[in-house]
Parts: structure tokens; C-alpha cells; sequence
């Protein structure tokens, strides 16, 4: 795959089309000690915090990626083609408890530019991420109460802010 870097100011993204439809690949852990997860996230976003660009994620206690969210500082964001679509269902559907993800499906692990969770070759764009802030979402903050019926087992997720560091992607991705 042929990414360049892109700066955050000239990257042109869908948000809502990027998260709810495309899909997000969460990866976090340590590339060069063989030690990480990768999940589907299709909640979060983008923007400013603290002057600096950022990404937030939310992850679900009793996900296996969220062990790795808590124990390394850094996480990554790859978006894929639709070609990957069967892939990540698979990545999304399956626990790496139980399985190895990227044997199973044919993705390629590949270091990042600045941090140690790994990107993937076969991305279409990669969001490196250093863990700046989390949150438990506390159910008492809730105005809607069709956020709280998303919950029916009570286990509210952890949100988690990511400086970005790095960006690269194909040239769609950029401005």
C-alpha cells in the first residue's frame, strides 16, 4: 500500500462516514515485543484538545483490547478499503483471547512512524495515537434516555483521548 504522510490540517475525512460505515481498526500494544490487540471501533472522533490534535475512542471493560489500552500508552486508527471489509468483520465478531487475528485473516502488522502500537499494511490510512486522558462514562450524565438503553448490561465504556502524532494515508486523505 502507498501511504504519504498527511498533516492533521490537511486531512480530509467523512467523520460520521469514517466511524459508522467504513469502520475504524483500534490496534494498541507494543509491535516490536509481539504484544498487541486490535478491535472494530465505530464510536469516537476527531478534533482539538488541549491545542493539539486528537482522537477519541471508546472501549468496552471486557474487551481484550481494552488490557492493552490500559497497559501501553499508544494506540493506532486504521481505516481499509472496502476489499478488508470480511477481514474486520472478523477482527470485530472474534476475540484475540481465543485466536490470532492476523494469521486468520491475512493482515499485515507493520511498525508505526512514532509510537510502538503497530498500523497495517494493508490500510488505506493510519492514525497514530499516544493516550493523552480516559474517562469512565458515568451513566448519571446521561440526558437521553436512549443512551442509557444502550447499556442493558452496564458496562459503560472507558473513553480514551489520543494525541495524533503521525497521519499517513492514500492521496484521498488528503487535502
Amino acid at each position: 500500500m502507498t501511504r504519504r504522510p498527511i498533516d492533521f490540517n490537511n486531512l480530509q475525512i467523512k467523520p460520521h462516514d469514517l466511524w459508522d460505515r467504513q469502520w475504524l481498526l483500534l490496534t494498541s500494544g507494543d509491535f516490536y515485543a509481539g504484544k498487541f490487540n486490535s478491535m472494530i471501533v465505530g464510536w469516537g472522533g476527531f478534533g482539538t484538545m488541549w491545542k493539539k490534535p486528537f482522537a477519541m475512542i471508546v472501549v468496552r471493560p471486557q474487551r481484550y483490547t481494552f488490557e492493552f489500552m490500559e497497559k501501553f500508552d499508544s494506540f493506532t486508527l486504521s481505516a481499509f478499503s472496502e476489499k478488508y471489509r470480511k477481514a474486520l468483520d472478523l477482527i470485530g465478531t472474534r476475540s484475540g483471547r481465543d485466536l490470532d487475528k492476523y494469521q486468520t485473516t491475512g493482515l499485515t502488522p507493520i511498525p508505526s512512524v512514532q509510537i510502538s502500537a503497530p498500523g497495517f499494511d494493508e490500510a488505506d490510512l493510519i492514525i497514530e495515537c499516544r493516550k493523552s486522558y480516559w474517562q469512565d462514562l458515568d451513566p448519571t450524565h446521561f440526558q437521553l434516555s436512549s443512551t442509557s438503553a444502550q447499556y442493558p448490561q452496564r458496562d459503560y465504556h472507558r473513553v480514551y483521548f489520543g494525541e495524533i502524532l503521525s497521519i499517513s494515508g492514500i492521496n484521498k486523505f488528503s487535502g
